[in-house]
């Protein structure tokens, strides 16, 4: 367990919390950012865990990137850090876990990048997104020029990362940037039921995931082929089988799955 990030369970069932701890803001320093790969790292090889919430707390999701770090930075360095941090959040990424960031308070720059690394966002009512980089006079390092891309549309995540304005909760919505709006004392709560839905369902859910993540650059024949290959690999898992015969003998939505 690290100092300022930590891998909680019991919320419910299969469900595990990458909790973010760092006072006051949760910024992103070269710590927290190695703190956050060895989680998902840990989490990579937790079977029983099926689901994971990435959580900053009540107050503050993550604020951005430690500035402090950036004072008399050469290239280098910053090729460094940028590499260091995208490692960590392709880590979390490909995690075989469903994940789903519940933002409270500001999801700035790396915050923001941070949270687009899970699938899925959920925001509290007084939550602030953005990547502001463009106002130090640079760009976002963390994936924020591919992933908001991928989200919101290439016009719109030009136009969020040209002018580095804040994106409140219902806007971040609209535009698809998070899931869904909770007030903000639930927002946590809803994540893990969210998870928890997640974490009971099939082991082909994992498939899925790979499925998806692994065709989302490819042409479209090779995403295709990709499909297929883990469309075939559910019928080797129990959960297939499972789910097949439930529905052949009670209807469709009523399988209990394994896991497995």
């Amino acid at each position: 367990m690290g100092e300022f990030v930590r891998v909680e369970t019991g919320a419910a069932e299969g469900v595990a919390t990458l909790r973010l701890d760092r006072p006051k803001v949760n910024a992103l320093n070269s710590q927290v950012v190695a703190e956050l790969h060895q989680a998902a790292d840990e989490l990579a090889g937790r079977t029983e865990v099926r689901a994971v919430v990435v959580w900053g707390g009540p107050k503050v999701f993550a604020a951005g990137a430690d500035i402090n770090e950036f004072s008399g930075m050469d290239a280098e360095l910053a090729r460094r850090l940028t590499r260091n941090i995208n490692d960590a959040l392709r880590a979390l990424e490909l995690l075989p876990q469903i994940t789903i960031a519940a933002i409270n308070g500001y999801a700035l720059g790396g915050g923001c990048e941070l949270a687009m690394a899970a699938e899925f966002r959920l925001v509290g009512e007084g939550a602030v997104l953005g990547q502001p980089e463009i106002l130090l006079g640079i760009i976002p390092g963390g994936g924020g020029t591919q992933r908001l891309s991928r989200l919101v549309g290439i016009t719109r995540a030009k136009e969020l990362i040209y002018s580095g304005r804040n994106v409140k909760a219902d806007e971040a919505v609209a535009i698809g940037l998070a899931s869904a709006v909770h007030p903000d004392g639930d927002v946590y709560d809803e994540a893990v039921k969210l998870a928890a839905r997640y974490a009971a369902g099939p082991a082909a859910l994992t498939l899925a995931k790979s499925a998806i993540l692994d065709s989302v650059s490819l042409p479209l024949d090779e995403g295709l082929a990709a499909e297929c290959e883990a469309f075939a690999a559910c019928f080797d898992t129990e959960d297939a089988h499972i789910g097949v015969a439930s529905f052949l003998e009670n209807g469709p939505g009523r399988a209990t799955f394994t896991g497995r």
